[in-house]
């Protein structure tokens, strides 16, 4: 996923409040942008026709019809669209329609930032990941089925990494220099990876603070100074 190829959301949710609320957490993430609201299905189904999203945040008590209702219809016409689900529905039935429809993760209300915040990370990572020109292997397949238990379950086992620092989009920049070897800007980088130039900037500085590469300051033909990264040999 390129940076400019930002990921079209739509939210589906009767409560405004609700979904302002919802779109202020998305609108922190610099890979999303937020294309459309819709407050009942009739309207979800409409937006969807005008914006093909990438990703569908989708509440299941509406006025007119339910959001589970929906997905038959929403995965007929939108196949590769996302959806995440996030309702105050307990009911069994709901959740094992989500889960026969492919649905990628299931919020219950009242959702808390973080918890928000988490999931929607963990989407983005699966997508950059999907998204990424790295070969197919089991490692990669691991990554993609079981990235976030992994994450989880190896944090007591792996380096602590800073805030703002990911194992996966990590091992996507290292993995750029094993391919390349001559030096790269921060912008470079980031079409590589499918990041924007200051995230890409951050995981090289990173790198850089750990020695792994260096950066060195190179004036071009006009004479304006760039910032290139070269792998440590």
């Amino acid at each position: 996923m390129r940076w400019l190829d930002r990921i079209k959301t739509v939210i589906a949710e009767d409560d405004f409040r609700i979904a302002d609320m919802h779109e202020k957490f998305l609108n922190m993430f610099e890979e999303i942008e937020v294309v459309g609201k819709a407050l009942n299905g009739e309207q979800t189904l409409q937006v969807l026709e005008k914006e093909n999203p990438d990703f569908l945040l989708l509440d299941v008590y509406m006025p007119d019809m339910l959001g589970s209702d929906l997905l038959p219809a929403i995965r007929e016409k939108y196949p590769k669209v996302s959806i995440i689900m996030i309702t105050a529905a307990t009911d069994k039935e709901f959740l094992e329609k989500a889960l026969n429809y492919g649905v990628e993760n299931y919020l219950i209300k009242p959702v808390n930032k973080e918890r928000f915040d988490d999931v929607i990370q963990e989407y983005i990572k699966k997508r950059t990941l999907l998204s990424s020109t790295q070969e197919i292997n089991q490692n990669y397949v691991d990554l993609l089925f079981r990235h976030g238990k992994a994450e989880r379950e190896g944090k007591s086992k792996s380096v602590v990494l800073p805030k703002g620092i990911d194992e996966i989009t990590l091992g996507k920049v290292k993995a750029v220099f094993q391919a390349r070897k001559d030096g790269l800007s921060a912008e470079e980088v980031g079409k590589e990876i499918g990041a924007s130039r200051i995230t890409a900037r951050r995981y090289l500085e990173y790198l850089s603070s750990k020695q792994e590469v260096k950066a060195e300051v190179v004036y071009g033909i006009v004479g304006r100074p760039e910032r290139k990264y070269y792998p440590v040999s």
